[in-house]
């Protein structure tokens, strides 16, 4: 549902842009997508840390899964998923809203993103800029810890059992997941935390596609 939404965001609006050659959206529009682009992507990233604790569980506590994995403790990563997500959209909507005037129209991207909104204000955004990348950094190290501990533990588990068999369905359970993970924070916190000193949108944009469409 989140990938869903996630995607939903973005590509519907790139087609409709495509098909009548025309790149343009409303600000209130374009805020809005802002929004819910910032929810899901933060909630997608979230999710991937709750994957990482769950194939964790399940290779390095294998006769504990059921228990520790109950349908409760799922209920509560997916509520506190949202939450987080949402106060985190709010706050990136409120820098951006306390914006002003622009001095141009034009995004040099296929959507609406806070970054490439604050480089076309009139007025100094350096404070802005400052609080939108600590929260992001923020987020994103604290998301990465726990998919790098997860991952850590599951290693130190195999080796400590070194076994083909094992090996191998350690792989196969966590393979399809480090992948994601790999595309989705590589280019991701490539686009967000190099978009302050990038001078290439056009490689922005592309690695904008990378986590926006081929990830979900």
């Amino acid at each position: 549902l989140v990938d869903i939404s996630f995607i939903s965001t973005t590509v519907p609006k790139m087609i409709v842009n495509i098909q009548t050659h025309s790149r343009v959206i409303s600000y209130e529009t374009c805020l809005t997508q802002m929004s819910f682009f910032i929810l899901f992507v933060c909630m997608d990233g979230m999710l991937l840390t709750a994957m990482a604790y769950d194939r964790f569980v399940a290779i390095c506590h294998p006769l504990c899964y059921q228990s520790i994995r109950n349908p409760r403790l799922c209920y509560i990563l997916v509520l506190v998923s949202f939450f987080v997500s949402f106060l985190d959209s709010q706050v990136h909507n409120l820098i951006v809203l306390q914006v002003a005037c622009f001095k141009n129209v034009e995004i040099s991207n296929f959507f609406c993103d806070p970054s490439r909104l604050l480089k076309l204000a009139c007025s100094d955004t350096f404070t802005n800029n400052i609080v939108l990348y600590f929260f992001g950094a923020t987020y994103a190290f604290l998301l990465f810890s726990g998919i790098f501990f997860s991952y850590y533990k599951i290693l130190f588990s195999i080796l400590r059992v070194p076994s083909s068999g094992r090996m191998y369905k350690a792989f196969s359970t966590c393979g399809s997941h480090l992948a994601v993970v790999c595309i989705f924070y590589g280019t991701g916190l490539g686009v967000y935390l190099s978009s302050a000193i990038s001078q290439s949108p056009r490689k922005d944009t592309v690695a904008s596609v990378v986590y926006t469409v081929v990830t979900p």
